[in-house]
């Protein structure tokens, strides 16, 4: 696995209006090396699609084929997230004033020593605070 994957990033992969240059050579890199995501990551990226269903941003056609797009990719789901969740993940949204959400995937890419790929302006400030590597 080459880095941690935030939803930011996997829901821009599903807008064109989202699809920087940078964003999309991260998609080139999980499809060549791979990525892991914390457990609650699929669940976060459906919902991320079913409230743009609901905004009219996408049809339910749109969102069934993005959603087996995103399944589709060679994403590693990490199976201690909840374990990990209850210390780890819970020290860090305290200390940085974190989401439990976002922590656990500061949390994952600090135990896996991988780099975060993220949009999310808190998450990444937390990532540079840590130490740890932002794409």
């Amino acid at each position: 696995m080459s880095f941690v994957l935030d939803t930011t990033i996997s829901l821009a992969w599903c807008f064109e209006d989202e699809q920087t240059p940078p964003v999309m050579r991260l998609l080139d890199r999980v499809a060549e090396q791979g990525a892991v995501v914390p457990q609650l990551w699929p669940i976060e990226a459906l919902n991320g699609l079913l409230s743009a269903e609901r905004r009219g941003r996408l049809t339910a056609d749109s969102r069934d084929r993005l959603a087996g797009f995103l399944h589709d990719l060679p994403i590693a789901v990490d199976d201690e997230t909840a374990t990990r969740l209850w210390i780890g993940s819970a020290r860090l949204a305290a200390r940085h004033r974190l989401t439990a959400y976002d922590a656990s995937y500061l949390e994952l890419a600090m135990r896996r020593r991988l780099p975060l790929a993220t949009a999310d302006g808190a998450l990444a400030a937390a990532a540079r605070q840590e130490g740890v590597e932002l794409l």
